[in-house]
């Protein structure tokens, strides 16, 4: 812990509002070991008993981590805002390959379209003619069936994620297990967490989650499970049809799961969708606008069974309401505009070929390194601090894997979006430097 903070307190209450206050200051960053129960309980003059149960509301509350041997810790992106940033910035002049997001270079330009809209507009609409679109919805479905998704219910969220913290808060309680896949997209752990969740991990290889892996999460009691189907963050991995056909016979007949389906990169990944949407009696589908057409653009369409989508609706209207038709307006001038089109579909191909052209250089530096879609390389490491200050030093951000794991292998991720071709001779050498800090620039093994 902080030498620079005192943790206060008589009750279990003050003392997690302590502990809170000190990591909303800074004082208690992320990673942050805490006390060990009996000797902050010595120190405070109350029971450990007292101490236990604030250390659980702030685990409930995903403020808190238990780390094995490591005793209780701050985790790394607690659900609170603080008063200092919570990643630091690279250093000056550095590359940063760490942030996940597309290249702002080739998304589309919403001008043009925000005018047309501006012109438009028609008479302004009240509450009571708000909600999905039917014209937007229309165009989901279309979109959905293409790809061999079911779409008869169609609601929209503020995101991808936005749609999946409503589908877990609607079906699962605090200490509810979840199975996601390890590595995992980290957002998605830091929501299970900040709702009380308990996460188990599916292994994950390149053609998704591993059966195996899902059938000891069942086993082991898992009430719902996230499938990522293209593009998986951070490893790139694509449910396969094979994968598909698996999983499809491993959750028939499971009416007490809740099975979620995420299509984050939706166009922007160059692989058929092979979907388990059906799978089970309460499914969802999500599909997110922000990678192809931009991070802004925060609106999400998500399908699923009747009772599932009713719920996710239902819920929004006692709380934001609706996605701002503004926007669903905009989303559906961009999916309308063959010029968009086409910038997507030239994005997915660079994507590509800077992955495919990065996995192949550290491939030749005897580094295999994974990522079948999207825009993220996950490449396994033996120590994962070592690496990201090594790198750091020669000028490069990348992302710890500490972020994105429960029980798998160290490993950095790295992303593409932000490098040019002749990024990745340079890149390359600087991870192998980095990574086998004994061997000469570009061996192979």
């Amino acid at each position: 812990m902080s030498a620079r903070y005192q943790v206060t307190g008589a009750t279990a209450a003050a003392i997690s509002a302590s502990i809170e206050s000190g990591i909303r200051a800074g004082a208690l960053p992320a990673g942050a070991a805490l006390p060990p129960v009996r000797g902050l309980a010595a120190e405070l003059g109350v029971s450990p008993a007292t101490v236990a149960r604030a250390y659980q509301e702030l685990r409930q509350r995903g403020l808190l981590a238990t780390a094995g041997r490591h005793g209780t810790r701050v985790r790394p992106r607690p659900p609170v805002a603080t008063r200092r940033a919570r990643r630091p910035s690279p250093a000056p002049g550095a590359r940063d390959l760490s942030l996940g997001e597309p290249d702002t270079r080739l998304l589309p330009q919403l001008g043009p379209h925000l005018a047309a809209l501006a012109a438009d507009a028609g008479a302004p609409l009240g509450y009571a003619s708000v909600g999905v679109l039917p014209e937007l919805a229309d165009a989901a479905r279309e979109r959905l069936a293409a790809d061999g998704v079911p779409a008869d219910e169609i609601t929209v969220t503020g995101g991808a994620l936005d749609g999946i913290e409503r589908l877990l808060a609607a079906h699962l309680r605090p200490g509810d297990a979840v199975a996601v896949e390890d590595p995992s997209w980290a957002n998605l752990l830091d929501l299970v967490a900040a709702l009380g969740l308990r996460p188990i991990g599916v292994p994950v290889d390149d053609e998704g989650p591993a059966p195996a892996g899902v059938a000891a999460a069942l086993a082991a009691g898992a009430r719902a499970l996230v499938v990522t189907s293209r593009a998986q963050n951070p490893t790139g991995a694509a449910v396969s049809a094979d994968r598909a056909a698996e999983l499809r016979a491993l959750l028939a007949g499971r009416p007490d799961l809740l099975l979620i389906e995420d299509d984050h990169a939706a166009e922007l990944a160059r692989v058929p969708l092979h979907p388990l949407a059906g799978a089970t009696p309460a499914w969802a589908f999500v599909r997110s606008v922000s990678k192809p057409y931009g991070p802004d653009l925060r609106l999400a369409v998500l399908t699923g069974d009747e009772a599932t989508v009713a719920r996710v609706a239902g819920r929004a209207r006692l709380g934001a309401g609706w996605v701002s038709t503004v926007l669903q307006r905009l989303v559906l001038a961009l999916w309308r505009d063959p010029a968009t089109a086409g910038l997507v579909r030239r994005a997915a191909e660079s994507y590509d070929r800077r992955r495919v052209a990065l996995l192949g250089a550290l491939a030749a530096r005897g580094l295999p390194a994974r990522g079948r879609t999207g825009i993220n390389v996950w490449l396994p490491v033996p120590d994962e601090t070592g690496a990201l200050t090594a790198l750091r030093d020669a000028g490069w951000a990348v992302a710890p894997g500490a972020l994105y794991r429960i029980a798998a292998e160290p490993g950095l991720r790295i992303t593409v979006s932000p490098l040019d071709d002749a990024d990745v001779g340079p890149l390359a050498d600087a991870v192998a430097a980095a990574v086998r800090p004994d061997g000469p620039p570009g061996f192979a093994a």
